[in-house]
């Protein structure tokens, strides 16, 4: 088969699994508010068939582009959503609860959808990226994530259990905000795909306060720009006419990248519009929409799930983030660590984990503490792969 037609084949097998999953996720909510094991059975079945048909797209499309399909932002979280199905069955199997399926699905969902707001060209790999230690420390990064993922699943069921919804205090205010940061991921995938649907794109040419020339090409709306940077025009004798156009844009420190920037505005603000709409037609906090599917839940079982998923996540993502990365570096750059922004956020997750279990082993924290620490690592993960990437200028900013 030829390139092009291998490309074809994972791009299908990988739109296919979307709509299974999405499929599933009505046998298992089936399957939570009854005894008949069949719902499971039948949701179940469903997902190992999308998941499958996962396998096949990264199979085929590593073959086709020659290199392990995890060395830019696409085909990163599309593996991370892959191994976050992986990481439900894992646990289905070992304690038998749909229960997280129908919990995770939708993450993986909306981490799937994320991911194919980036672009899937495929283009040849710089020379940083030219390293089987890539995909080994990539992989074990990304399946170690998803598998501390799954604690953060299982702790918002076990909160919604054991929170009463209807009051109103720190912890509802907390659990609802978790909801509302997932909405705005929701609003992400909402406007980057109506902005790409209608083949908008602007290319903007800033001379920045070095007076070098930067282009950036907008998917969404120029909301931001760079500090202390003026609007040009480049004629054919490459000489710079100012424009008119700098007025309300958002000035970004070199720190930040602009354009990526200008996204999560974007994702924040549609996703903000969305969280309003569903809680103006519901009346109803999201928390108290989802609190009925945990009826039938054992706290207990999620508590130990999620402290389960930490203690087998924890010591992949050492080797992942850590380790494997660390002699990466050390290909890609001649230096073990540099300081650069991913690095230290690996580090800071690490570091989080490994006091969550110290606090778990010895000062005897469980349930509604280490629940609430899932959460928050989850958070350190999420921070790392988005926002680090995307927006913090750095040595993954090619991703």
């Amino acid at each position: 088969m030829t390139t092009e037609s291998l490309i074809d084949l994972s791009s299908t097998a990988m739109y296919i699994s979307f709509l299974l999953y999405l499929i599933a996720i009505v046998p298992l909510g089936l399957a939570v508010s009854s005894e008949k094991k069949l719902f499971s059975t039948i949701g179940i079945t469903i997902t190992w068939i999308g998941f499958i048909l996962q396998i096949i797209y990264f199979v085929t499309r590593w073959n086709a582009i020659g290199h392990a399909p995890v060395s830019n932002m696409y085909e990163f979280m599309t593996f991370f959503g892959i191994m976050l199905v992986a990481g439900f069955l894992i646990m289905y199997y070992i304690y038998h609860q749909s229960v997280i399926g129908l919990f995770a699905l939708p993450i993986s969902l909306l981490i799937l959808g994320y991911a194919n707001a980036f672009s899937k060209e495929v283009k040849p790999l710089i020379p940083a990226l030219q390293s089987e230690w890539l995909t080994i420390h990539v992989i074990t990064v990304a399946f170690s994530s998803a598998v501390l993922s799954i604690s953060f699943v299982t702790s918002v069921i076990y909160l919604l259990k054991v929170i009463n919804t209807e009051e109103k205090n720190k912890r509802t205010f907390f659990l609802e905000l978790v909801m509302y940061l997932l909405v705005v991921v929701c609003g992400f995938i909402g406007a980057s795909t109506t902005f790409t649907i209608t083949g908008y794109e602007k290319e903007l040419q800033f001379l920045n306060q070095d007076k070098k020339l930067e282009i950036y090409k907008y998917k969404l709306p120029a909301i931001t720009a760079p500090v202390k940077s003026v609007v040009v025009e480049v004629n054919s004798d490459n000489q710079y006419t100012e424009t008119n156009q700098k007025n309300g844009y958002l000035e970004v420190s070199s720190f930040l990248n602009a354009m990526k920037l200008n996204t999560l505005i974007w994702s924040f603000l549609v996703g903000t519009v969305l969280y309003l709409l569903i809680r103006l037609i519901t009346r109803r906090k999201i928390i108290t929409l989802l609190k009925p599917l945990t009826n039938r839940v054992n706290a207990t079982t999620m508590d130990e799930i999620s402290y389960r998923s930490i203690v087998i996540g924890f010591p992949l993502f050492t080797l992942g983030g850590l380790i494997f990365a660390m002699i990466w570096a050390q290909y890609a750059w001649s230096r073990f660590w540099g300081w650069d922004p991913k690095e230290v956020w690996a580090l800071i997750t690490f570091l989080f984990y490994a006091a969550f279990l110290h606090l778990r082993l010895s000062k005897g924290w469980e349930g509604e503490k280490t629940a609430w620490l899932s959460i928050i690592g989850f958070g350190t993960i999420i921070f790392n792969q988005v926002f680090v990437n995307l927006v913090i200028a750095g040595l993954h900013s090619y991703a």
